[in-house]
């Protein structure tokens, strides 16, 4: 699902959209599941963030469980916290289930946090 400004930016460089991409991230690292008390990103939701020199993002996550009752939710935080970038000019979350989310795609961080 996106949603699109329709306001015209100078196309960004690539340090401009690494920068992006970074603040992106940090934004996404204020949303935690419900059920773990790990922040989405470390907990290996997110596959990917891709930003366009023209300011679009495109986001590619997963959740723990394809019955997660806060599937919505979710999504709606991550395009909300991705807009809020300054820059941005358009958000798509694709909801992806390959590869399957495993405990494997914690971060070290958020190993260290559960102790394992």
């Amino acid at each position: 699902m996106s949603e699109t400004s329709n306001q015209s930016h100078p196309p960004l460089d690539a340090a401009a959209r690494e920068q992006m991409r970074q603040a992106i991230i940090q934004n996404l690292r204020t949303i935690y599941d419900i059920e773990i008390p790990i922040n989405i990103y470390d907990l290996g939701l997110i596959y990917n963030v891709d930003v366009k020199p023209t300011g679009e993002v495109a986001i590619d996550m997963t959740l723990t469980a394809p019955n997660c009752p806060e599937a919505d939710t979710l999504l709606a935080m991550v395009r909300e916290r991705a807009r809020a970038v300054p820059g941005v000019t358009s958000v798509d979350v694709t909801l992806v289930w390959d590869p399957p989310w495993t405990m494997e795609s914690l971060s070290e961080a958020a190993r260290l946090e559960l102790g394992l």
